[in-house]
């Protein structure tokens, strides 16, 4: 039975009723007052339930984007606006120079849940990498003469901050070139290039274990349990950036259970907080060296946002909740396989709900076009690349109403490519 051909009965993936459009945003005069950064649609939205957005003329579209996985439970999940409700009612922000009950309760269980010995809450991916390469180079001066040079993989991107960008390859996710000394770069998945590099300076290798902006590139089982051993004969760290892929977006709290290996730096991000600007710095054994003051930051750990990661938490620590997630990776990645083969397209690859799909040209930004105007949201990290990252809670129904947006997304770009060619030179 051919799944493109078919639509599922009404109540399983009917598209959301439309809501009320909102007051009109003129969207070009506010560009003129909004500083260039990121590329943006031009849609204005309003309103997120679920996997969907709706836009400020009130047209539904299909998010399988989540803020590059940043909406881990999708957007406004009930047990998210309860947590923050409650809390902005009690309290919001005691300052940086104080505790607060949520923070204390998120780090705990951070560390219970990870087998972490220390944890360090923070406002992005970037910051938290940016604190793993401090905290490795303050164990480098303690613990093997004052080493402070980190080893990374090409294509490999670590964030926005100078110290992740140094750490990083100048990818479309950071087009500024790396501007601290102290790194260098070896293939991915090239397990004899990262030993030869090793050398008496090296204090870490930090790695990502799916590399999300330059394509979604799993490493192998066999190198990522090779860097680990690596790292343990040769008395170095062994840092994992699980910005994208930890808090269950590969179908486990951390991508390293499902390799079997263990960091002794690990970051988090992205989907911490839920949506809320959090991320986390774990460390084990005697990576835990940092001293007061040494990643001291601004709103780093407030209560608001902590209460948001203990409700994200708490959630994907469930009974069944990873099994779900690794269930309907498994559909996602089975219909992407079926509409590869279908429309001559390239490999899918990825786990849990985080997928790619790799084009036979660089038209990902071209079907990303397509796909937004069929109502489905997506991201093409780079121009074969288009990037899959639903919510967490994603139904099987709205997987498959994903599959059928995306073949007319195909339809309508190959109809365009088609009509191009048609036209006289």
């Amino acid at each position: 039975m051919n799944l493109f051909n078919l639509r599922r009965p009404a109540p399983a993936v009917a598209e959301p009723k439309r809501v009320p459009a909102a007051e009109s945003v003129d969207a070009q005069d506010t560009l003129e007052r909004l500083m260039p950064g990121s590329e943006r649609a031009p849609q204005v939205f309003v309103r997120g339930q679920g996997s969907w957005l709706w836009d400020s003329e009130g047209h539904a579209y299909l998010d399988f984007t989540q803020g590059c996985a940043v909406n881990s439970l999708g957007h406004s999940p009930s047990v998210l606006v309860k947590a923050l409700g409650n809390q902005a009612q009690a309290l919001i922000n005691p300052g940086a120079g104080f505790h607060s009950r949520s923070l204390l309760e998120l780090v705990e269980r951070l560390c219970q849940s990870t087998g972490s010995d220390q944890a360090y809450l923070l406002n992005s991916g970037a910051e938290a990498c940016e604190g793993a390469i401090k905290l490795a180079r303050k164990w480098g001066q303690r613990h093997r003469n004052g080493a402070y040079h980190i080893i990374t993989a090409s294509q490999g991107c670590h964030g926005r901050s100078l110290g992740a960008l140094s750490a990083s390859d100048p990818l479309p996710c950071n087009r500024c070139e790396p501007g601290l000394p102290g790194f260098s770069k070896v293939p991915f998945n090239d397990l004899a290039a990262l030993h030869a590099a090793v050398d008496s300076r090296t204090v870490a290798i930090m790695l990502e274990p799916i590399q999300g902006e330059a394509g979604v590139i799993p490493a192998t089982r066999d190198y990522l349990q090779g860097v680990e051993q690596l790292c343990r004969e040769l008395g170095i760290l062994l840092i994992l950036d699980e910005v994208q892929t930890g808090v269950g977006r590969c179908g486990a709290l951390l991508a390293e259970e499902t390799y079997g290996v263990r960091a002794d730096i690990v970051t988090l991000g992205k989907g911490l907080g839920g949506g809320v600007p959090l991320a986390a710095l774990l460390a084990r054994g005697s990576a835990c060296c940092a001293e007061p003051g040494e990643l001291e930051g601004s709103h780093h750990g407030n209560a608001l946002m902590t209460a948001a990661g203990l409700a994200v938490l708490q959630t994907v620590l469930e009974p069944g909740f990873f099994e779900q997630v690794q269930d309907s990776g498994r559909h996602l990645r089975d219909g992407l396989s079926r509409l590869a083969g279908r429309y001559g397209q390239g490999e899918v690859r990825g786990q849990g709900l985080l997928w790619a799909l790799q084009l036979r040209e660089d038209s990902a930004k071209a079907l990303v076009e397509a796909a937004l105007s069929e109502g489905l949201l997506l991201n093409a990290p780079q121009a074969d690349v288009v990037r899959f990252s639903p919510a967490l809670t994603v139904s099987k129904g709205n997987i498959d109403e994903m599959l059928l947006r995306l073949a007319r997304a195909f339809a309508r770009l190959h109809a365009l490519q088609h009509n191009r060619r048609e036209v006289p030179a």
